[in-house]
């Protein structure tokens, strides 16, 4: 269901630019202000509040809850948004700890103090840096480790009105349009300030994008692109990195997308430290090839290493992450953890070569399969929660997958180490202890223990090569599965699972049988277009 529509964001000047007109139906409350929702979040805050008042506009501020009224700093403008039955105001790049959120009103450009209203503490806690992103860097983008923005960092805010005219000067240069300005950071490569670009509210196409991506082309600098709230979307297009560092995708709903690529969001090559994450994903336009009715990749990542993808909630997405191309090396390293795959099919991801550590992911009636491995990758799949996944482990041309027929393409195989997963409701699920040969994973009793160079592939011969229990492996602590299931239905996807949630919980489909007997079926097993889902996303628009 929609949640919210998107609110229309105040123009710079709050202090004298007017409200606009509500209809009787939306009136704000009599007389004052007045909190209807506040909340913290992952390293920011939020109030939404109705008011009376005949104020021309507010100001809004934060300050830790301990500190005096004298620290209290002034947000941007932009953070302030009005929608049809209440205001909203964020505010980000706020460290761990409790705060308070103050607005005042203006009037003929003055604040009157006397009609200002302040919000009890709000709790607000630390995202979750852990997976091989933090390896030899970072991808923590324009903010410090502990949340906080960085300094120099330069601040673009991105609006449907402001998409193409909005401008940052790099390196001397004055650049509009969000496309342009990241042109230019090419070009400046680290000689430029770390750039932070906030999304607010549902973006359209831009006049300029590269094959209809939002292209991040060698940018080196630092960069942030995230959304504000519960409602920032790319509606239409998508986002394309590649021979990028130090990059971080937060906050941001993808659907619609249309482009050249046809990815929600890729990595295509040479990236490294990149951070994707409490992103939510939708269906795209659907392709030419058979499997792309609900787009193409979700999150793809292609010849990129020390990548972390975490927090994010995948909508019935057909094909999630496809984990590497043909020219992959085992040392691209990539971090999967605490990712919601909500009645996703497949790719979860689909790994060719590359070393990949998945963790704490919530698989949640997948149709076909989740975590895949072909051409010699290694995995390290443990304490996940799998609910009605297919099959959790395939390896190509052997175990489960040689029983299906195939699924990668006549692939070689790959190995994959599992530990302390939670499985219900699988078809099938074959240790190597169950059977040496026809095998989908080798168990180990603990997360330490490593496999013989002896356990080969049946297809292509090759071994894991243990790269979780190496020097190059990070420090992290793994949930149980049932306790990492809880925190991802909590806290995956955008602030509060965003403005648009979908329960599949239910529902039931039609759907020919292997033998293409028509019949029905949960949406735990239903692998097509969920045409109520589509009709939601391809008429999601602003209120």
């Amino acid at each position: 269901m929609l949640k919210r529509g998107v609110g229309i964001v105040l123009a710079a000047a709050l202090a004298i630019a007017p409200l606009p007109t509500f209809r009787a139906a939306q009136a704000f409350a009599a007389e004052g202000i007045s909190f209807t929702e506040v909340g913290g979040y992952a390293e920011g805050a939020y109030a939404e509040f109705t008011t009376g008042l005949s104020a021309k506009g507010y100001n809004a501020y934060v300050k830790k809850s301990s500190q005096a009224d004298s620290a209290y700093v002034k947000l941007d403008n932009e953070f302030i948004r009005v929608y049809p039955d209440y205001i909203r105001v964020d505010a980000v790049g706020l460290e761990a700890g409790d705060y308070v959120i103050k607005i005042v009103p203006v009037y003929g450009g003055t604040e009157k103090p006397s009609e200002a209203a302040a919000t009890a503490a709000l709790s607000v806690y630390s995202h979750d840096r852990t997976g091989f992103a933090w390896v030899d860097g970072t991808a923590s983008g324009a903010y410090n480790e502990d949340g906080t923005l960085k300094s120099n960092a330069v601040v673009v805010y991105v609006t449907e009105e402001t998409k193409d005219t909005v401008s940052a000067t790099v390196s001397g240069t004055v650049c509009s349009g969000v496309q342009n300005i990241l042109t230019a950071y090419k070009k400046a490569k680290t000689n430029a300030a770390p750039l932070d670009i906030r999304i607010i509210g549902n973006i359209t196409d831009p006049a300029v994008l590269d094959k209809g991506d939002l292209l991040v082309d060698g940018v080196l600098a630092g960069l942030t692109i995230e959304g504000i709230g519960e409602d920032a979307t790319a509606n239409g297009w998508g986002i394309r990195i590649k021979g990028s560092s130090n990059v971080e995708v937060r906050n941001l709903g993808i659907m619609n997308v249309n482009s050249g690529e046809g990815d929600n969001i890729g990595l295509q090559q040479n990236n490294n430290h990149v951070w994707v994450h409490n992103c939510d994903f939708f269906y795209g336009h659907a392709g030419s090839d058979a499997d792309q009715v609900k787009g193409d990749g979700a999150l793809d990542t292609k010849t990129s290493t020390f990548i972390t993808h975490s927090y994010n909630h995948f909508y019935d997405n057909g094909k999630c992450n496809l984990q590497g191309m043909k020219s992959e090396k085992e040392t691209n390293y990539i971090t999967y953890h605490h990712n919601w795959y909500d009645h996703s099919d497949s790719r979860h991801p689909r790994i060719r070569t590359c070393s990949v550590h998945s963790y704490n992911n919530y698989f949640d009636g997948n149709a076909k399969y989740g975590v895949g491995v072909t051409m010699g990758a290694s995995a390290f799949v443990e304490n996940n929660y799998f609910r009605n996944c297919k099959y959790p482990v395939l390896s190509s041309g052997q175990g489960s997958d040689k029983v299906t027929g195939g699924t990668f393409s006549g692939e070689t195989g790959g190995i994959v180490k599992t530990f302390n997963n939670y499985i219900e409701g699988a078809k099938a699920f074959v240790t190597y202890q169950d059977n040496n040969t026809e095998f989908d994973a080798y168990a180990v009793s603990s997360a330490d223990e490593q496999v013989p160079s002896s356990v080969k592939t049946l297809s292509g011969g090759t071994a894991y090569n243990n790269f979780d229990t190496s020097s190059i492996m990070y420090s992290y602590t793994a949930q149980s599965p049932e306790d990492a299931k809880a925190a991802v239905v909590a806290r995956a996807g955008r602030v509060n699972g965003g403005d648009f949630k979908y329960d599949f919980s239910g529902k039931t489909y039609q759907q020919k049988d292997g033998n293409g007997v028509m019949q029905t079926v949960t949406a735990d097993e239903y692998y097509h277009v969920d045409d109520e889902l589509k009709a939601l996303v391809v008429n999601y628009k602003t209120t």
